[in-house]
């Protein structure tokens, strides 16, 4: 039994000196102490008021939660700025009578990622999309707000995956 905790313990303190592996998924370099995310702008054509605040909120809740970094206005360590490129509702399953069944609303951001300690992660307007489909008796804007809860949640995951998970 003790040579079990043994080796575990000694598996925790190699794991957590290395500095870039975390048990949260991250893999920050330990150089790496700050990180600004910029207010996203809303670039769609069709008009949702609080989705690039509301998104960048969930972003700067997840690094909150998920990393020890310190949030800072600007000149961070690590940058995130991006926009809302994309709002579209379109049919996604038709019925027997060609009418729609489902409709689905797709999210589409584009973002911007910098490290300035290590700019070889850097990346540029990369695309993240997701959707939510819909029952199409309801009207969008009975459902439009568990959507893009739903929405924002998977393109957080995604950002903070390709941000400083690496996935």
């Amino acid at each position: 039994m003790k040579t079990r905790l043994a080796i575990l313990s000694l598996v925790c303190l190699a794991l957590s000196g290395c500095g870039i592996y975390s048990f949260t998924g991250t893999s920050i370099q330990p150089d790496v102490k700050s990180i600004s995310i910029e207010l996203f702008e809303y670039k769609a054509a069709k008009v949702n008021p609080s989705l690039a605040n509301d998104l960048t909120e969930e972003i700067r809740t997840r690094f909150r939660r998920m990393t020890s970094l310190e949030q800072v206005e600007e000149n961070g360590d690590l940058t995130i700025t991006g926009a809302v490129t994309g709002y579209d509702v379109k049919a996604s399953a038709i019925s027997a009578n060609d009418v729609a069944a489902q409709n689905r609303l797709t999210v589409s951001v584009s973002v911007s990622f910098a490290d300035r300690l290590h700019p070889e992660e850097d990346f540029t307007n990369k695309t993240f999309s997701a959707y939510s489909d819909y029952d199409s008796e309801n009207s969008l804007d009975a459902v439009e707000s568990s959507l893009c809860a739903e929405i924002i949640d998977k393109l957080v995951e995604d950002i903070f995956n390709a941000t400083v998970a690496q996935w």
